[in-house]
């Protein structure tokens, strides 16, 4: 089969794998229908590439067909329409029981001391073969597919794999009073997603904060309050605008939805572009000890926020050496919740709201849809922010 694979930094190719089979009774086989280009894996493009090993499949937003099942999944059979959460669980240990799938004890990637194996996501996470790519083997199928019905278009419902639930929990962690305000930093598709949450779960006010021209525009067509970083001399200055439309105290939440991607520090850059260049048997030891983030959005979500107000970070971080302000995010009493998103705690909720209405306008929250031949340019495309580029969808089988 075709599958797009990680062979350096900024360097992903489609090539030809041995296709993959059923190996335990709880495995099931998919054919990929669609599948998601995820700001996530921007970071095995480029920050995270001490974790990862030439030749890894990437990508964790699948949907498509059952094509086999083994003999320990009772509730799918060939020809069932699944999307496949990010996340690998078995729904039965403490953790998972606890609508904690992302700490499943039986997943949890122990010999690297982590949470959940995840597919197509560094040596980290259990190097489990990713979702960019014709077919899947899904572990643990028991529980991670979610089926969903015929006849609407894979956009309906591909969202659920991760950005649906991340977006959910981050505006869940966020905890916006009714009517309240909250700050979503960073409008690619998480926090884009994020907005469009909040707006639903009852937000009086949502701003949205980039520098990306078509991510501010197609939040403020959706009712958003945008400010544009390119506007601001500063970070303070950001901050001084937002609190002046909310009674000069900051919203009530901010959602982080950047993570270490975020413009900011030269010499934690310096430091990630250098572990990369190291020999691979040293740069994974140096980034587990010593790597720092750029972590200027997390600095403004702490000035930002109001005092007592909550910060909920969805955006990825990877640092094992990270600077806080601890004395301000203890003198400002501040609330903080992260982690990756528990995809099968918030199903049940999200579904009635991918109906007819399309209330979260998931059909047209692609911006592009390629052929999986394309990947390599739609990851140059998806990192350089071109061509309007918010969301990805690849689509194997079509040329």
């Amino acid at each position: 089969m075709k599958a797009v694979t990680w062979q350096g930094k900024r360097d992903v190719r489609v090539e030809n794998v041995p296709d993959p089979t059923i190996q335990e009774p709880t495995d099931a086989v998919i054919r990929i229908t669609s599948s998601g280009l995820c700001g996530s894996d921007l970071h095995l493009y480029e920050v995270l590439t001490p974790f990862m090993t030439p030749g890894d499949i990437l990508g964790h937003e699948p949907m498509g067909i059952v094509e086999e099942v083994g003999a320990g999944v009772p509730d799918l059979k060939a020809g069932d329409r699944v999307v496949v959460p990010f996340q690998i669980a078995c729904g039965s240990c403490w953790m998972c029981e606890n609508s904690l799938p992302t700490q499943c004890e039986t997943t949890q990637v122990t010999g690297e001391g982590m949470g959940a194996a995840l597919f197509g996501y560094t040596r980290l996470y259990g190097s489990v073969p990713g979702a960019q790519a014709e077919y899947l083997r899904v572990p643990q199928a028991q529980f991670g597919p979610i089926k969903v019905p015929e006849g609407p278009p894979d956009d309906r419902f591909v969202y659920l794999s991760d950005v649906l639930p991340t977006a959910w929990q981050a505006v869940a962690y966020a905890d916006v009073p009714q009517g309240g305000s909250v700050a979503v930093l960073g409008l690619g598709p998480i926090g884009d997603m994020a907005c469009r949450v909040a707006q639903l779960r009852g937000a009086g006010t949502v701003f949205g904060v980039d520098l990306v021209t078509e991510r501010l525009r197609r939040a403020r067509q959706r009712g958003v309050e945008t400010f544009d970083l390119r506007d601001f001399d500063d970070e303070k200055e950001l901050v001084g605008a937002i609190r002046d439309r909310t009674a000069g105290r900051g919203p009530d939440a901010v959602i982080d939805a950047v993570g270490t991607e975020a413009h900011g520090s030269a010499a934690a850059r310096l430091a990630q572009n250098a572990t990369a260049l190291l020999p691979r048997k040293l740069s994974g030891p140096f980034a587990e000890r010593f790597s720092v983030d750029r972590l200027a959005a997390l600095y403004t979500a702490i000035d930002l926020v109001r005092r007592g107000g909550t910060i909920s970070l969805s955006g990825v971080y990877g640092g094992m050496a990270d600077p806080l302000p601890l004395l301000t995010l203890f003198d400002k009493q501040i609330q903080l919740r992260m982690g990756q998103a528990n995809v099968r705690r918030w199903v049940d909720d999200i579904l009635p709201h991918l109906t007819d209405e399309d209330v979260l306008g998931v059909e047209d929250f692609a911006t592009h849809r390629v052929p999986l031949d394309e990947a390599p340019h739609a990851y140059e495309m998806f990192q350089r922010k071109q061509d309007g580029a918010v969301k990805v969808l690849m689509k194997p089988g079509v040329s």
